[in-house]
């Protein structure tokens, strides 16, 4: 199953990590140790609430006008 990570620089150090199939999210000091520490969350959010994929998610960005 491949699933979406957003990984955020977290304002203390280190990075935030979210998946937004799932609503769960960890942290580490790393963007691998994010990662891993997201997976393993995500693992135990899917054994206890079954996840059904329908199709690759779309990723993309947009921009917001600055204000001065």
């Amino acid at each position: 199953m491949i699933l979406t990570a957003v990984l955020l620089p977290a304002p203390e150090g280190g990075f935030t990590a979210l998946n937004p199939e799932t609503g769960s999210t960890s942290q580490g000091d790393t963007v691998e140790e994010a990662l891993a520490n997201l997976r393993e969350a995500t693992e135990l959010f899917v054994e206890e609430f079954p996840l059904l994929v329908s199709g690759q998610p779309l990723v993309t960005t947009f921009e917001l006008a600055a204000h001065a």
